[in-house]
C-alpha cells in the first residue's frame, strides 16, 4: 500500500513486525522532492513501540489481520487455553499471554465468569489481545 494511503489506526509493518498505527504525520515536500511520513506503531502481538520514516509514494507491506472471537472452555496447568469455534470444534495451541490480559482472564476464569477471548492472526503468529465476558448465554 502507498505510504500516503495508511491511516491511523489501520495496520502496517515495521521493521518486520504486524503494527497499528497510533500516529502518524506527514512532513512537507523538500527541495529534492517526496513528502516524508513518520510512522509510529504498536505491535499488535508484544506491544512493543516502532518507528518509521519513508516517502509518502513508496510502498509499505501491510499485514493481513484476522481477528476471531473464541469462547474458553478451560485453561490447563501448563497454561494452554482450550477455545471453541462458534461451530462447536476445539483448539488448544494458544498459550495463556503474558501481562494484564493473562492476568484478567485468569482471574475472570477462576471466578466462573464465561469469557470469548478475541485472538488475532498475522504473519504467522497467533495471540489473545483482549477478552469480555460472554453476554449470549445470558439470555
Amino acid at each position: 500500500m502507498l505510504c500516503f494511503a495508511l491511516r491511523k489506526n489501520g495496520f502496517v509493518m515495521l521493521k518486520g513486525r504486524p503494527c497499528k498505527i497510533v500516529e502518524m504525520s506527514t512532513s512537507k515536500t523538500g527541495k529534492h522532492g517526496h513528502a516524508k511520513v513518520h510512522l509510529v506503531g504498536i505491535d499488535i502481538f508484544t506491544n512493543n513501540k516502532y518507528e518509521d520514516i519513508c516517502p509518502s509514494t513508496h510502498n509499505m507491506d501491510v499485514p493481513h489481520v484476522k481477528r476471531e472471537d473464541y469462547q474458553l472452555i478451560d485453561i490447563s496447568d501448563d497454561g494452554y487455553l482450550t477455545l471453541m469455534y462458534d461451530n462447536g470444534e476445539f483448539r488448544e495451541d494458544l498459550k495463556l499471554p503474558e501481562g494484564d490480559v493473562g492476568n484478567s482472564l485468569r482471574t475472570d476464569f477462576d471466578n466462573g465468569k464465561d469469557l470469548l477471548c478475541t485472538v488475532l492472526k498475522s504473519c504467522g503468529e497467533e495471540c489473545v489481545i483482549a477478552i469480555k465476558t460472554n453476554t449470549a448465554l445470558d439470555k
